[in-house]
């Protein structure tokens, strides 16, 4: 039987499988593939040309490369010469940029190659880049603008590495310091301190490293002439995409005339405090005077006996250095502090000195003090004079507190890397919905006229300087407790 023509042979079948797996390849590929003839006519296509040109098959499979592209391509790219150029030198030609735009779709983007196939066409790939080019442009625009809001910033805004080498330094940085960024690149930030902050900021960035907390502190900042600009930082730490630390972002404002500003706030609370003070600090002299009155009455009197008389002059010395002690005491917290340098402080001579000047006050409206400080110093780094401005005036909110008397308890105690300072009182206690208002400016539960709402202020504002953290608890009518963190030194 002559089957020949009804049947195909393995050579057949084999070549139409080949056809079909080739074309089934082909069409999986996800860009667009056509592969052109010498003549540059269009041999065969996959699917996602015909999708993205919008073409059928038919009108695409046998025609010429510039029926089937718009001519202002075929101009733009020299693509017909590109092809020539391979099937003469056999050589790929990759990643050359083109822009295609079919009827009624928008601008699509490719990066084409093509490469010479065996049986003498070349394969014209072509990848649509179209989104990963405008989420390009959309990084750079971000980037741009990011870039020009820290360099737009009045404040210095600059970023380290995690041990604190400077990697950028923003224009308002250069001017105030007047100090490029050429000039402090790769440079640890703590070389524009000054020497005693040197430590502080080197602490700071340790403490970063293995934390997710912003710190906050003020100090100079060292300019290309040798000047000191006082500067309130706020170092924050730089995270990765695993949440790894990877550096720091520092920010620093400018506040020499805020300074001035607030010495003088703290000078009027000073002035406030010792108002508070003045009638357990008038019944302490008093005492004295009375004392030396009398004496010197005595002294004026005749015939009184010598050793009588000794005892007299002797009680007015002692009188007048008790008085003498407590003015000077007075002096002290009230005039302004030349010091405004850190230096080490012993924050338990400081609590100390400081209860000495309510002590009376505290004795007057029948207060106890319980004192429970730690046996060896506690050393911080701070400025004595601020810190006990802090405490003082805790201690007088504390006394104000309790008209009716109690007990005014401070605790000390160490933990690894700080001290806390609890103050607690028995007094009236602060309402819940005051509690998160205590440290705003203004803020007093005082009647008009008996508190300038600064007092809680200015300790909030000091505690920071110094590194350190405040916080209040409270519960009306049992009492309230003021916690003071420091670090150690």
């Amino acid at each position: 039987m002559n089957s020949g023509p009804l049947h195909m042979s393995d050579h057949d079948l084999s070549a139409n499988r080949f056809e079909l797996l080739y074309g089934m390849l082909l069409d999986a590929i996800p860009s667009s593939v056509l592969m052109v003839d010498e003549k540059l006519h269009i041999v065969s296509v996959n699917r996602n040309f015909l999708l993205k040109s919008q073409r059928g098959e038919a009108k695409t499979v046998g025609r010429p490369l510039a029926e089937v592209f718009p001519t202002i391509i075929l101009e733009n790219t020299d693509i017909e010469r590109r092809i020539r150029e391979v099937f003469r030198s056999g050589t790929s030609v990759k990643g050359q940029r083109m822009t295609y735009r079919a009827p009624g779709v928008p601008i699509r983007i490719y990066y084409y190659s093509i490469l010479p196939i065996p049986s003498n066409q070349v394969m014209l790939l072509m990848e649509d880049v179209t989104e990963q080019v405008r989420l390009s442009e959309e990084v750079r625009r971000v980037e741009r603008h990011l870039a020009s809001v820290v360099d737009s910033a009045s404040d210095i805004v600059l970023s380290t590495d995690t041990e604190g080498r400077i990697l950028t330094w923003n224009s308002a940085a250069e001017k105030l310091s007047g100090l490029t960024a050429h000039e402090v690149r790769g440079q640890y930030f703590f070389h524009f301190c000054g020497a005693n902050e040197q430590q502080t900021v080197s602490t700071v960035f340790m403490r970063m490293k293995s934390g997710n907390d912003s710190h906050t502190t003020e100090f100079p900042l060292l300019t290309s002439n040798k000047d000191n600009i006082l500067v309130s930082w706020v170092f924050s730490p730089m995270k990765d995409d695993y949440g790894q630390t990877v550096g720091a972002v520092v920010v620093g404002r400018d506040i020499a005339e805020r300074r001035k500003l607030e010495n003088q706030l703290r000078q009027s609370q000073k002035l406030a405090a010792l108002g508070v003070m003045a009638g357990g600090i008038a019944h302490e002299i008093r005492n004295p005077l009375a004392v030396c009155y009398s004496a010197a009455e005595f002294l004026l009197m005749e015939d009184i006996p010598a050793d009588f008389r000794e005892d007299c002059s002797r009680k007015i010395q002692s009188g007048i250095q008790k008085a003498s002690a407590i003015i000077e005491n007075l002096l002290r917290f009230a005039r302004p502090s030349p010091d405004t340098e850190m230096s080490q402080v012993d924050l338990s001579a400081v609590i100390r000195d400081t209860l000495e000047l309510i002590a009376n006050q505290a004795k007057v409206q029948q207060i106890k003090i319980q004192l429970d400080l730690e046996k060896k110093p506690v050393l911080v780094r701070g400025v004595s004079g601020l810190l006990q401005q802090v405490f003082m005036n805790i201690f007088l909110n504390a006394i104000n507190a309790m008209p009716e008397g109690g007990l005014l308890s401070i605790i000390e105690e160490i933990f690894e890397a700080e001290v806390a300072v609890r103050i607690s009182d028995t007094g009236v206690g602060i309402q819940e919905s005051d509690l998160d208002k205590i440290f705003d400016p203004f803020h007093t539960s005082s009647p008009v006229g008996k508190g300038t709402g600064l007092g809680l202020s200015i300790c909030y504002s000091i505690v920071q300087q110094h590194l350190g953290a405040i916080h209040a608890q409270s519960t009306p009518g049992e009492g309230t407790t003021l916690t003071v963190r420091l670090p150690l030194l």
